[in-house]
């Protein structure tokens, strides 16, 4: 029987595994959760991307809305104290401040939080990685912050399943979520899924209103439903003199008023979006910069 060269068998082995380790995917980076308050999930490498300038307004510019402002600044505000809080559903109409809620109150907590007190992180998720939520929570359960995991524009269509994955990391796992994380997500929808995807179950089960639990159930696990309705002509209003006066845009009040009504006409709506997109138009024609 020949000698066998341990050593050379040794290299091949080693060699071997280097080969097929570079078939995987590559490790994901750490965490570096003190990098950032915000970040971005990015479910292909199951990393946490942190974001330097934040897309938000300031609280006080976001009008109309101050019952569920208020609501949702409470629970935000016990939830960054280590208090018992709700994960929360914000949906309705389109345009009316739902994510630059959500933003702006995660920046207010954090300015008027206690000395000492860790900041709240906030982590986006988009709508198509809802699948990987539990890698997700188990990354963010280990580290030392308390994190509002957001996602924007959250609904579901015909014959998408993924709803039960969301169902699942809320409240419905074995381990449940994570102590330090809590979910806000927006939706135009007060069920997250279409009308017709619930009629269709009530119509084709054996038992109708079990399955149409089984679908609605889902927002159930949202303990907060915000209500974000349309907007009457004096807040749209008020939402353009608020933005004016911050931005210190000098134009005349009648002319401004009425500018702003043909703009939304234009528009077919009012809304806080509709009175933002004005703004920047205004603030364009009278050459002036929208910053601070």
């Amino acid at each position: 029987m020949p000698d066998i060269d341990i050593e050379a068998l040794n290299d091949k082995l080693d060699r071997l595994i280097a080969a097929v380790e570079r078939l995987g995917p590559p490790a994901s980076p750490p965490a570096r959760f003190d990098a950032a308050d915000c970040f971005v999930w990015h479910a292909e490498d199951r990393s946490l991307l942190p974001v330097e300038k934040v897309n938000r307004v300031e609280l006080g510019l976001i009008r109309g809305v101050d019952r569920v402002r208020d609501i949702l600044a409470d629970n935000t505000g016990r939830f960054a104290r280590d208090l018992p809080a709700n994960n929360v559903l914000l949906w309705g109409a389109r345009g009316m401040g739902k994510s630059s809620l959500v933003k702006a109150i995660h920046a207010d907590v954090n300015r008027t939080a206690a000395a000492g007190q860790p900041p709240l992180k906030l982590v986006e998720i988009h709508r198509e990685d809802i699948e990987t939520l539990p890698q997700l929570m188990a990354l963010l359960k280990a580290a030392p912050f308390r994190f509002i995991l957001f996602c924007d524009d959250l609904s579901f269509d015909q014959d998408d399943t993924s709803y039960k994955s969301l169902k699942a990391a809320l409240e419905g796992g074995v381990e449940g979520r994570p102590a330090n994380v809590i979910l806000y997500a927006t939706s135009n929808r007060r069920h997250l899924l279409p009308r017709d995807m619930i009629e269709n179950e009530r119509s084709t089960a054996i038992n109708p209103s079990e399955a149409v639990e089984e679908k609605v159930s889902l927002s159930d696990r949202f303990g907060l439903w915000l209500g974000f309705h349309k907007c009457s002509q004096e807040e749209y209003l008020a939402m353009i003199d608020g933005y004016v006066r911050h931005y210190g845009l000098d134009t005349d009040p009648d002319a401004l008023r009425a500018d702003a009504l043909e703009w939304a006409t234009t528009r077919g709506s009012r809304s806080g979006r509709v009175a933002w997109q004005f703004i920047q138009d205004l603030a364009g024609r009278l050459g002036k910069r929208l910053e601070g």
